[in-house]
């Protein structure tokens, strides 16, 4: 109902609900009651002078939910809720069940649940875990199948074994290697030589997902969760997910429950990479078949220097790296431009990635591509161009 009545407005109520009550006699346009209540809500949240407009009550806070909720789309909420928690301070948005029900879930609420787990009030928590569960289902809904394809199918292409059983065995392959025995008469190939696809059994590729939880990568953590749990479900590949701050937890033993696991880290606090890769490199115990998504903005709080003689080493010991300075729909990354460079440097790409797209990344890095390559070709920027400019 009164989302319709935002959309029948005319240009000047518009512009009037766009630029606050300064703005009636210029605009000179007149508000329905339904449309003082939106601009009440706007006014709350966007006017300077009203900082903290909201008040200290529950109840104005819960009306004002309800209030978004009517007036604006899911998507028009959802950035709204975002700008209260961080202009508004508006954490008892999160600690109270009553309020934490009447909000619009998203990737940015789950981190933000995330970062207060360790304060959630007891009356909180179950509730705090529903909604983390709802978005992590529907997240996994969208790039469970797709995660499960490309790596099922790298790994094929990859992988060939030349003993294989019946139901292993790649015929388009086979027939090629086998076609100077080919019989005339009976129209058919003698397959003397078989080639299969690389066997299921063990793991084929290890993957270790290093995970930066500092503020600013909450979003990237939340999605690294998801991917972690849908590749430790793959009995193809092994899956390690390391998060740091200025330590290193290993929350490898949760990852097959994205929830678990995400309740398990701390956002928030210092960075520590030298000390990450530190961690990845006592772990990793078949280097050439390791490939290693370190996910972080590159700002190092810890010995830089060591972090790139790690990062060096770990490239020399025919680990694949990959550094993502973001794995989320934010848009551009802030990162630090000369740690990048100097990964470029070392042959590793650094460069952010949409969770749509990771996919596709695990399966070029499992086939041994150039995945730095493979994120110009995606229109991902990366550091290949300025590893001049970094001595």
């Amino acid at each position: 109902m009164t989302q319709n009545s935002l959309l029948a407005t005319d240009r000047m109520q518009r512009w009037r609900l766009v630029l606050g009550d300064a703005a009636q006699d210029s605009c000179a346009a007149a508000l329905s009651p339904e449309l003082l209540r939106a601009d009440a809500a706007l006014e709350a949240l966007y006017d300077a002078p009203r900082a903290g407009g909201l008040g200290a009550s529950c109840p104005n806070v819960a009306r004002w939910l309800g209030d978004i909720r009517d007036f604006f789309p899911t998507a028009v909420v959802q950035v709204m809720q975002q700008d209260a928690l961080t202009r508004l301070n508006l954490q008892k948005m999160l600690l109270e069940p009553e309020l934490l029900e009447a909000v619009e879930p998203d990737v940015h609420l789950v981190a933000s649940l995330v970062s207060l787990s360790r304060v959630l009030p007891a009356r909180t928590r179950d509730t705090a875990r529903q909604v983390v569960r709802r978005v992590v289902d529907e997240l996994e809904k969208r790039l469970k199948e797709p995660m499960r394809q490309a790596i099922a199918g790298s790994l094929n292409k990859a992988e060939r074994n030349t003993r294989p059983r019946l139901s292993e065995i790649d015929w388009h392959r086979t027939i090629q290697a086998n076609l100077s025995r080919y019989l005339p008469a009976q129209c058919t190939v003698v397959a003397e030589k078989l080639i299969g696809y690389g066997r299921k059994r063990s793991a084929l590729r290890d993957v270790v997902l290093c995970v930066d939880q500092s503020g600013s990568m909450a979003a990237s953590l939340v999605y690294a969760g998801i991917f972690a749990a849908v590749m430790a479900s793959l009995k193809s590949v092994r899956t390690r997910m390391v998060v740091f701050d200025t330590q290193v937890v290993d929350l490898t033993d949760t990852a097959e429950d994205p929830v678990e696991l995400l309740f398990g880290v701390q956002l928030g606090g210092g960075t520590d990479i030298n000390l990450a890769l530190g961690y990845c490199q006592q772990v990793i115990d078949r280097p050439e078949k390791t490939i290693l998504v370190l996910i972080t903005d590159l700002y190092e709080g810890g010995n830089q220097a060591q972090m790139l003689q790690r990062a060096a080493a770990l490239k020399a010991a025919g680990v694949n790296v990959i550094c993502l300075l973001a794995l989320s729909d934010d848009g551009a990354p802030g990162y630090d431009h000369q740690n990048a460079a100097r990964f470029a440097a070392l042959d590793i790409p650094s460069f952010a990635c949409t969770p749509d797209q990771f996919p596709a990344l695990m399966a070029a890095a499992i086939q041994k591509q150039d995945v730095g390559l493979w994120a110009a070709k995606q229109g991902f920027v990366t550091n290949r161009a300025a590893t001049d400019t970094v001595a």
